[in-house]
């Protein structure tokens, strides 16, 4: 990453004093070809937590035979969505871990107003709340584009132009109601995804360094 001045630490952010004040909880959201698996990571880097990401926690318990891991396999099996609260049940147990205890960045989750009301409910039981959360924006057509170019490279036929657009529309009608009531809350930081890696990154961390004050 390039030399920047900007903040890097919740303790820079904020300000405080304390090692709970070093801790750092952020939910990062963005349409598909925004880079967000790629800012997630840095970021993760970043403020040296963990990066957590549904996809991560499913393949998890998957693999690990977990009850949630087989009731999740059911239903993918039959082509069908994985229910909310088996989905939140993931997050709750990977939020029980000792690695997050000094912060996590979660990726992929919350996706809709149910998961926003499960994820309060899940901090609060841990006497925690988000510090942040952090959306990715792009223009449209530049997703379309880079989607497109991704998918010629990946031989992903699947990824034709009339899909790609049904999931950034189906994206954008299910992610403004959350980014409005995290707006609400203060805590939401809007950061244009497009550009280089790195200079990306250093938007992300001066978005929230201005909006956590």
């Amino acid at each position: 990453m390039t030399e920047t001045n900007t903040p890097t630490t919740r303790r820079e952010l904020h300000g405080a004093p304390s090692d709970e004040g070093r801790v750092t909880r952020l939910v990062i959201m963005g349409p598909q070809g925004a880079g967000k698996g790629t800012q997630a990571a840095r970021l993760a880097e970043v403020f040296g937590i963990p990066a957590i990401s549904t996809g991560d926690i499913f393949r998890a318990n998957i693999a690990g035979g977990t009850e949630l891991g087989r009731l999740a396999q059911e239903y993918s099996s039959k082509g069908e969505l994985v229910p909310d609260e088996v989905t939140d049940s993931m997050v709750r147990d990977r939020l029980a871990e000792e690695d997050v205890h000094g912060g996590f960045l979660l990726d992929g989750y919350p996706r809709n107003a149910h998961q926003v009301e499960a994820l309060d409910g899940i901090l609060s039981d841990l006497g925690w709340e988000l510090d942040g959360v952090i959306e990715l924006t792009a223009d449209r057509d530049e997703l379309l584009g880079r989607i497109a170019k991704r998918a010629e490279v990946e031989g992903r036929e699947d990824d034709t132009p009339a899909a790609i657009a049904r999931r950034l529309d189906i994206y954008d009608a299910e992610t403004a109601p959350l980014t409005a009531a995290y707006a609400e809350r203060g805590i939401l930081a809007q950061v244009d995804g497009i550009g280089e890696i790195s200079e990306v990154t250093d938007r992300i961390v001066t978005a929230l360094a201005q909006q956590l004050g």
